[in-house]
């Protein structure tokens, strides 16, 4: 029994033990099995070799074009104003010095065909910011249009999402009082603190751009961020400063391209410095190109050819992005919005019209984008017709008094219009430029504005030259028509930037002749003279425009400017007083007018005025130097502190500040901070009043010693000092030196 149990135990479970087995079962089981397996493996094969493939897919194609989302990331976004594609390294031009775009561009993504919407730095910036086409954001030229505070920015989105926001702008053409702030907790657009006005220097160069992004860094580098760096070197003037000038003598534009790169470089080695390189997204875009006579054709603003509509766009994101990748699908600046978001994994609104490239980078997606584009600035700045059109597929279509039709594949030059030959083209083109137009135009109440004379000045000082007041509703000239008027222009910007006034006023001369009912060609033919110092003819020339054209605040203010120079205050209060009849905002006008009732002793009225400044430019440095000044003159030392401290804490290296607050102080006979606040101004820049100030402040605490040091300093440095205080800083300084014997 006990054997019998065990060779059951050992019994296959496969074989019956109520039936006897015998080789021919064994055979024929067999062969169904082998069939059986057969047919498993004729349905397992396939599958496994798919499998293997999608393995090997992942393994060998996946990870070159991986994009890693992580809502943890800094970003900074970097635009580089006026900056062609075609001038880069990467984008392959040899004569460049851009190592570290090309670098970036190495290591990250580039997109080697990207649109911007409008050619223009306000509008672009806008479209950027936003995501949206300007028929929708409804920014259609610099300087006379607010940004809609009930547009979503990207700054605003992600301040909500508890990111700290930054910006530091270098134009005065995305200055805060057009509304691009929106969503920024600092927003620094100082462009020229030591002017009175801050006409005419309006731009800052990317090395002041990168030292106020570095000390913020510095402030706020461990908390998550969206910082926006506004370079705007390679726009006219071509200045770039040695040793780039030297190096591109030349080629001057390629030597401002070259040196914004150089603090490219820095600003990049900052985030390496703080070690957050690899925690950040860097995207770096051009906001529209320029044109070098293509077309007869030189700057930008006008035309919507590709020498001005093509930029670059760079994605570099140390661990989050493929490196090496360069997408050649045709992409738009509208589109960098929702890729910061993409990459951030944050919903989109359904408001915005780009898409997140990210699907492109990654390879999913390779079809070209369309894009609308358009140009208001022939229209508003000359009276001419403006320009809308269409990308899509291989055309762009221009609708225009005279239209135009290039084949961008076949005419990347565009120079052949095919608007005759291709009429069914021309068709579609038109139907789907109205659908856009009817799709995304926002319902918005654009926010135009009137420019104020100075802001006219400013965006003048940039290039920005004519100004179009009281537009025919007539049929408008194509701009193309006007080529010959426009290189006039464009000829007299070069000679006055390069110095030479008096050729530029002889081309002004003429463009005078042509277009006598606008105010602008009064004012730049004057300012001509003026830099001329002809302060007759710069006045003869501005009262003539006023006879031409009476209440012209353009010309009013320019004159009031002018007679404040030669130093005939009573008639430059006349103009101001005129010019704050027509605009009591003209921020100028209320400035010089406080300035000069000030001098005149008129102190009550002065402050009234300063008032109202500070409520339009409360940041001004002049304005508020000078608003503590008539405070501490006019019996309110107390709150003339307030101001200086303020100031202090916004310009700590400023001696100024310090020799002011040092002065009040002493006038309220507070010795101790006087002396404190003076001996600082010293340290960081000695002057004849702070030796001065300080030496009568020693001795009104008994450091006699101290004070004849100081009295003997200001004496050896008095040279251009007041005759009677020398003298009597002299006499007592005998008397102070018996009193110590």
């Amino acid at each position: 029994m006990p054997k019998k149990k065990r060779k059951k135990r050992r019994r296959s479970p496969h074989v019956s033990s109520a039936k006897k087995t015998t080789p021919q079962k064994i055979k024929k089981e067999k062969k169904s099995i082998a069939k059986k397996s057969k047919k498993i493996l004729i349905y397992v094969f396939p599958f496994l070799f798919f499998l293997m493939a999608v393995v090997l897919l992942f393994l060998f194609l996946i990870p070159e074009d991986r994009v890693k989302r992580d809502s943890s990331l800094n970003v900074l976004l970097v635009t580089l104003d006026t900056t062609r594609a075609d001038r880069i390294g990467c984008y392959g031009y040899e004569k460049a010095k851009t190592p570290n775009l090309d670098s970036l561009a190495l290591g990250g993504v580039q997109f080697s065909n990207t649109y911007c919407q409008v050619p223009l730095t306000f509008p672009s910036h806008c479209s950027i910011l936003t995501g949206t086409y300007p028929i929708y954001h409804q920014v259609h030229n610099n300087g006379t249009y607010y940004l809609h505070p009930d547009l979503l920015t990207v700054a605003e989105i992600l301040k909500g999402r508890g990111f700290k926001t930054a910006a530091f702008v270098s134009s005065f053409t995305v200055d805060s009082r057009f509304g691009l702030d929106q969503g920024f907790d600092f927003y620094d657009d100082k462009f020229a603190e030591e002017e009175v006005f801050k006409a005419l220097k309006s731009e800052r160069k990317a090395d002041k751009i990168y030292t106020s992004f570095s000390n913020w860094l510095d402030k706020n580098g461990t908390q998550q961020f969206f910082c926006w760096v506004h370079f705007f070197d390679p726009h006219l003037p071509y200045d770039p400063p040695a040793p780039f000038k030297e190096e591109f003598l030349e080629k001057p534009y390629d030597g401002e391209i070259a040196y914004m790169d150089y603090y490219i470089g820095k600003t990049v080695e900052k985030l390496k410095e703080k070690n957050i390189l690899n925690k950040t997204l860097i995207i770096l875009a051009g906001d529209h190109g320029e044109a070098f006579g293509e077309k007869e054709v030189a700057g930008h603003g006008v035309f919507l050819y590709d020498v001005t509509m093509k930029v670059p766009l760079i994605f570099y994101a140390e661990n989050n992005l493929p490196k090496g990748k360069v997408v050649k699908s045709r992409v738009r600046l509208i589109d960098i919005m929702p890729s910061i978001l993409g990459m951030l994994d944050i919903a989109m609104s359904e408001e915005i019209q780009g898409i997140s490239l990210l699907p492109y980078i990654e390879g999913r997606e390779k079809d070209d984008l369309g894009s609308y584009i358009e140009t208001y600035y022939p229209r508003e700045n000359y009276g001419w017709s403006e320009l809308i059109g269409l990308i899509d597929g291989d055309w762009k279509y221009i609708q225009a008094p005279k239209e135009e039709l290039y084949n961008l594949k076949k005419d990347p030059e565009e120079e052949k219009n095919a608007i005759n030959e291709e009429k069914k083209v021309v068709s579609d083109m038109k139907n789907k430029l109205r659908d856009i137009i009817k799709n995304y135009s926002s319902g918005l109440e654009a926010e135009k504005r009137e420019m104020t004379a100075e802001e006219k000045e400013r965006l003048r000082s940039l290039g920005y030259v004519g100004f179009s007041e009281g537009i025919s509703k007539d049929e408008l000239p194509d701009p193309k028509d006007r080529i010959d008027e426009l290189q006039m222009i464009h000829q007299a910007e070069m000679y006055e930037f390069q110095g030479n006034y008096q050729e530029a006023a002889k081309i002004f001369e003429k463009i005078l002749s042509l277009r006598s009912d606008t105010p602008s060609s009064y004012v730049n033919l004057a300012l001509m003279y003026a830099k001329m110092r002809k302060f007759d003819e710069t006045l003869r020339i501005l009262e003539q425009g006023i006879e031409r054209i009476p209440g012209s605040e353009v010309l009013l203010s320019r004159q009031g400017h002018t007679y404040l120079v030669l130093g005939r205050l009573k008639k430059a209060l006349e103009s101001m007083q005129a010019v704050l009849k027509i605009n009591p905002r003209y921020f100028d006008a209320l400035l010089a007018s406080a300035y000069i009732l000030g001098i005149m002793g008129k102190k009550e009225e002065a402050l009234g005025y300063y008032e109202k400044a500070l409520e339009i430019e409360p940041e001004n440095k002049f304005l508020r130097m000078n608003y503590a000044l008539n405070l501490a003159t006019s019996g309110r030392p107390h709150q003339a502190i307030e101001v200086l401290n303020t100031l202090k804490i916004d310009y700590p290296d400023d001696y100024g500040i310090y020799q002011n607050l040092g002065i009040t102080y002493g006038n309220l006979g507070d010795f101790d901070n006087s002396i404190e606040y003076l001996e600082k101004a010293i340290s960081i820049h000695p002057t004849p009043l702070s030796y001065l100030n300080l030496a009568v402040a020693l001795r009104k605490k008994g450091n006699l010693k101290e004070a004849i040091y100081y009295l003997k300093l200001y004496l050896e440095n008095a040279q251009g000092e007041d005759e009677m205080r020398v003298r009597k800083a002299q006499e007592e300084l005998s008397a102070w030196e018996n009193m110590l014997r």
